[in-house]
């Protein structure tokens, strides 16, 4: 999956066994991000912070999340 495909802002790619290895792997990238003070990915952040405030939003946007992860082939 890409850093966008995950909410972020460029077309990084994740390659991880588990969602939960892909989204860490997401988290640690926006991290870097936050640091270099990289604006797109500072607007992205703040839109996830946005839907963060909806806890219904955010774990329908997860699960969706998921359900794409679960979709991709095994390489």
């Amino acid at each position: 999956m890409t850093c966008r495909q995950l909410g972020g802002a460029c077309d990084l790619e994740f390659k991880a066994e588990t969602f939960e290895e892909m989204a860490a792997m997401s988290k640690k990238h926006g991290t870097e991000m936050f640091q270099q003070k990289d604006a797109p990915h500072l607007e992205a952040m703040n839109s996830m912070m946005t839907m963060m405030k909806n806890p219904g939003a955010m774990k329908e946007w997860m699960k969706a999340r998921r359900a794409e992860f679960n979709k991709l082939p095994n390489l």
